[in-house]
């Protein structure tokens, strides 16, 4: 018999579009239940905790919190917007019963709305709907909520999943209310609890059942090494006890990991606790298996019954991590061989099941794929920040054959723009084999475009329509399965422009060379034989010298003694190198600087190698 009563809680995951309020509303509920203390300093977003997710804006990861509302315990799990983490989605929807759906009441359903509801229909969970920022000026609830049943009933959902509750919140002031209003001064979340108490199901499973457990997500801790996160399906996870570790299939020859179950816990607030068991339904972290990965079952060992492993959808891009070989390698990271890699891309792998690592023929170079440019920009600025040196090649798409003919990955977008640029994203989307298939008014001013495009034409789409739009443009896109090959698409309109040997760069050299194209360096940068220093104006390759001095005479002329005018570099961010570059070059990422290069740095090597 279990030696506690079961408690009463609830799982729930906070789903929506990118910025609709979910980290913020999680905040607003744990101050609700007065998760910290009073003298405690409360930081905004506190489950964004990592460094990129606080500077992007974004949640990347999905994260669990649990707080106590009356006698029922709400175990909430805050999940990623952008589609290229849609992975973290999926686990996360494998650890509730229910989710709260989030929607934006100036902005309605985006794709990711549709994304992620998608999901969450598909696996049977309940929704309470949650129309948030009712205070905007903007705001208009009464449509959006219109919006929300027609995307439901798109969706292809039952009767009983339309019959969901609605809650209108102002997430930043922790203030909500039943129905569609504008929630008064002296409201609070008591409206939001109770529609999740009262919508959400409790969890099933029978507390005294043969164990079963699936693990749904990974982490790490100085103190008990790799930690198991995930649900108790049936049965009782006990401290003290042996349990055994399963993958799907139990290989008959070779019996599964049996172990004593040392360390347990469960999540107390923002934090974690240890527990002495938790029943059917419960969430759990466990320690003491360094073996275990994402959709292993623990299990009673006296009964042997894997759990369904989770499925995620495929990587649809890849580009290779290769060990730094530039002459500035080793100046400025701390892990800079081919072990170093390996080893960081491997931790990476256990924790993220959307990103896939292959060999290739160098050892010194690993093949990563990954569900997006965003995605697998995040992975290789996390490196950088860590210590790493790498260098990086341009994304491909990941190409598959169905009926013998070759298809690859199609990416449906929205763009929300205002009105005089709509013209700009249907004159980009052409060379890009883009096709528009829905035009709308949005806000005042503002419409949404509707489009499809193969994956690889849409590599550097981000950063292109930022800049031709003067930054006001929004970008959703995701997966939208496979089209046949839709042959080359245009790059970049000039070639490279490159150093011809090693030095630092000087005004006279730059000035001579800013006619001839843009630059990406000042003047005093390091350069190398090999590095891209600019986009020149035409086609093809131009090797200069960028580190010539200025030749002293005793002849003085006043136009000669003006002083030299520079035109502000082009400075490449991570990403823009990445979908800058050709395939003969790489992206050299340190954690100081980026730096463009060709993969052959000598100029009579790459004459031989292409001839």
């Amino acid at each position: 018999m279990s030696t506690l009563p079961v408690p009463r809680f609830r799982n729930v995951a906070l789903v929506a579009h990118v910025d609709h309020g979910k980290t913020t509303l999680v905040d607003a509920m744990l101050r609700a239940t007065h998760v910290f203390g009073e003298h405690q300093a409360l930081v905004d977003r506190v489950m964004d905790s990592g460094d990129q997710e606080r500077e992007r804006g974004i949640t990347i990861l999905a994260k669990a919190a649990s707080v106590q509302w009356g006698d029922t315990r709400v175990n909430l799990v805050d999940t990623p917007g952008h589609a290229d983490f849609g992975g973290e989605v999926e686990r996360a929807l494998a650890m509730v019963d229910g989710v709260l759906l989030l929607v934006d009441a100036a902005e309605g359903p985006l794709p990711q709305t549709r994304y992620v509801l998608s999901k969450a229909l598909a696996v049977g969970l309940p929704a309470v709907v949650v129309v948030n920022k009712v205070d905007r000026a903007d705001a208009r609830p009464d449509e959006v909520l219109d919006e929300i049943y027609e995307l439901f009933l798109d969706l292809g959902a039952e009767d009983a999943d339309i019959e969901f509750p609605i809650v209108s919140t102002v997430a930043r002031e922790g203030r909500a209310v039943t129905g569609i209003g504008v929630p008064g001064p002296d409201d609070d979340l008591t409206p939001l609890f109770e529609a999740i108490v009262a919508a959400v199901p409790a969890p099933g499973g029978d507390p005294e059942a043969p164990l079963q457990a699936i693990v749904t997500n990974l982490d790490a801790s100085d103190y008990l090494g790799r930690l198991a996160i995930g649900r108790v399906v049936q049965g009782t996870l006990r401290r003290g006890e042996q349990v055994a570790l399963l993958d799907e299939e139990v290989d008959e020859g070779q019996p599964p990991l049996r172990r004593k179950l040392a360390h347990l816990l469960g999540f107390a607030g923002v934090s974690r606790i240890d527990v002495d068991e938790r029943a059917a339904g419960d969430l759990f972290v466990l320690a003491g298996f360094p073996e275990v990965e994402i959709g292993d079952t623990i299990a009673d060992p006296d009964h042997l019954k894997a759990l369904p492993r989770l499925s995620v959808d495929d990587p649809v891009l890849r580009m290779t991590f290769g060990v730094n070989t530039s002459p500035m390698s080793g100046r400025e990271g701390t892990y800079l061989t081919s072990r170093h890699l390996r080893e960081r891309l491997e931790r990476e792998v256990l924790g993220n099941v959307s990103i896939r690592i292959n060999p290739t023929d160098s050892p010194d170079v690993i093949e990563v794929a990954g569900r997006g440019e965003l995605q697998l920009a995040v992975l290789i600025e996390s490196m950088r920040r860590e210590g790493y040196e790498l260098q990086v090649s341009r994304p491909e798409v990941i190409v598959r054959s169905i009926n013998d003919t070759r298809h690859e990955p199609v990416e449906r977008g929205v763009v929300d723009v205002p009105d005089e640029h709509v013209g700009t994203v249907t004159q980009a989307l052409a060379p890009r084999k883009g096709r528009v298939t829905d035009l709308r008014n949005g806000d005042p001013g503002r419409t949404v475009v509707t489009f499809e495009a193969p994956a690889r034409g849409l590599i550097g789409f981000r950063g292109m329509l930022l800049t031709a739009t003067r930054g006001t443009a929004l970008l959703h896109t995701h997966h939208a399965g496979w089209m046949p090959w839709a042959g080359e698409l245009p790059h970049r309109q000039g070639g490279a422009m490159l150093a011809d040997r090693t030095g630092s760069t000087t005004p006279h050299a730059l000035d001579n060379l800013q006619a001839r194209g843009q630059l990406f360096v000042g003047p005093g940068e390091a350069v190398y034989e090999g590095m891209v220093i600019g986009e020149s104006a035409r086609p093809g390759d131009m090797v200069v010298n960028a580190v010539r001095e200025k030749q002293k005479t005793n002849i003085r002329t006043h136009s000669h003694d003006e002083g030299v005018k520079l035109a502000p570099p082009r400075v490449h961010t991570l990403e823009t190198a990445v979908e800058w570059i050709a395939e003969d070059e790489l992206v050299e990422v340190t954690p100081t600087a980026i730096r463009i290069r060709k993969r052959v740095l000598a100029e009579q090597d790459r004459r031989r190698l292409a001839r």
